[in-house]
Order: structure tokens, then C-alpha cells, then sequence
């Protein structure tokens, strides 16, 4: 008797009974240059996101519209059903520059955010030295930033970003100045934040290879004017052990599946 095929873990779209961001029909134009044209895209709850596409496809600015950094000319997105006018304290950002104060120590950085919203000096350092453990920087919290490697600032903004404990992390390219031996270590990281946090991470990457590794679900982006190309769910592999992941053959077909949707885009 024959089977019905079953459609593939990694090509199902995100069921949309928990997405704690949601894009809808929003695009921008800068000038005469139309970087986002109706694009819609869900975000599901406790999971990762990759934005992916070629250089210059309105990665970026969607992840800085969806943090309120930036407006977009139409459309609308939402956090927790809430429709976003700015930033706010559900969505945090790490910037690809770190964007630390330079004149104030590791445990101040971390802190900072807190001591914005008014939180006592005695529990917001509290929580800051916690976030500093977690991304493996203990012992560091004194130091300033000049006297860090880039890893170990990007890390900082890391712990920052997770220290106010907004709903949603953005991530706009985080790993892109560390070396690649830092990045892999990033990457695990991250994988265990995604797992123990149980935040809404949204990470824009150039990288096919970290996109698949890190993500739950990957979003394809179409060249300017962006739209959503396709959704990616990564299977079966990601229960695996971090070690395992890139040898695993669902994850490497998926690389290059990716990576045959976006060559031609490649100037």
C-alpha cells in the first residue's frame, strides 16, 4: 500500500498560535531606494529567527523597525498583540558594534539599562553579575572595555541585552567582528541562552552556515525591495549535541538548498 509522503520538518512554515512578533505588510523606502516592500513574517514565542538574504536586503532594517529605532512608511508590527510606536522594555538590542560606554566599567555596561529604569544600585548589579557568569565573563566585571578583546566586548552587550529582561532579543549581526573560533563558541552560547532563557531571539546573519546552525526558523529575504522568500524549519538535527550539528546530512543539505536559492543574488 503506498504512503503519503510526508512534507519535510525543515520546509514547514511556523504554526502561528504563539508568535510574540508579528510583521504585517510593513515596508520603508529611503529616498528613492525601497528597501522593504509589504513584508509580513511571524515570530514564534521562545524561539530563534535568522533574518537571511544578500547584502543590502533590508535585514537590518526591519530588525531596527521591529525594535522602534526606525519607522516604517506602512504596515504595522506587533509584540504580544501590542502594535510597536517605539522602543520599549519588552524588545532589547545587541549591536554588531558592541555600543558599550567606554568610561564605565563591565558590571556598569551591564547594569546600565537597569539604572535607566530606575532600579536600585544593589539589585540591578545583582542581576548584571548573574548575566556576566552566564556568557563567561566572571572575574571581568572591573575591567573596561578598552581592556577586552572584541569577543569579550561583544559579550558584554550581550549580557546587557539579556540583563532587563526584555521578551525579545534583536541581534543584528553579533559575531560578525569576532574571529571564527570565538564565533563557534558564540554560537553554542547562544544555542543554550535560546534553550535556557526562553526569550524571543530575532538574529540577522549573513552566514548560511550559522543561520541553519543557531536557528529554529530561518527567514529568507528577497533583494530590495524585500519580501519573505521562504521559511525555513530546521528538523530533526537540532536535538542533536552542538558537536554534532554540522556533520549531521540534514544540516548540510539544508546549507546548500539555502545557498542554491541565493547564488544567483550574489553579485
Amino acid at each position: 500500500m503506498p504512503q503519503t509522503k510526508k512534507k519535510p520538518v525543515h520546509l514547514q512554515e511556523a504554526q502561528a498560535a504563539d508568535n510574540v512578533v508579528s510583521v504585517r505588510n510593513v515596508s520603508k523606502s529611503y529616498g528613492d531606494v525601497e528597501a522593504l516592500r509589504n513584508l509580513t513574517l511571524d515570530f514564534p514565542r521562545g524561539q530563534l529567527t535568522s533574518l537571511l538574504g544578500p547584502s543590502g536586503c533590508g535585514k537590518t532594517t526591519l530588525l531596527k523597525i521591529i525594535a522602534g529605532l526606525i519607522e516604517a512608511d506602512s504596515g504595522e508590527v506587533l509584540v504580544d498583540g501590542k502594535t510597536v510606536t517605539g522602543p520599549g522594555p519588552d524588545r532589547s538590542f545587541v549591536f554588531q558594534d558592541f555600543a558599550l560606554l567606554p568610561w564605565a566599567t563591565v558590571l556598569r555596561n551591564v547594569a546600565f539599562g537597569l539604572e535607566l529604569r530606575g532600579v536600585a544600585r544593589a539589585e540591578r548589579e545583582d542581576t548584571a553579575r548573574r548575566f556576566i557568569k552566564d556568557v563567561g565573563l566572571a572575574g571581568f566585571e572591573n575591567s573596561y572595555p578598552h581592556e577586552l578583546s572584541g569577543g569579550m566586548r561583544q559579550r558584554v552587550g550581550l549580557a546587557r541585552a539579556l540583563s532587563v529582561d526584555a521578551d525579545v532579543i534583536l541581534m543584528d549581526e553579533p559575531f560578525s567582528a569576532v574571529d571564527e573560533q570565538t564565533r563557534r563558541k558564540f554560537q553554542e552560547d547562544l544555542l543554550s541562552l535560546v534553550k535556557n532563557e526562553s526569550k524571543t531571539f530575532i538574529f540577522v546573519t549573513h552566514s548560511i552556515e550559522e543561520a541553519v546552525y543557531v536557528s529554529d526558523q530561518i527567514a529568507i529575504l528577497l533583494p530590495r525591495p524585500s519580501r519573505v522568500s521562504e521559511i525555513i524549519r530546521p528538523g530533526s538535527f537540532r536535538q542533536k549535541s552542538v558537536e554534532n550539528i554540522r556533520r549531521d546530512s540534514e544540516y548540510l543539505d539544508i546549507v546548500d538548498r539555502i545557498w542554491a536559492s541565493l547564488r544567483s543574488y550574489v553579485e
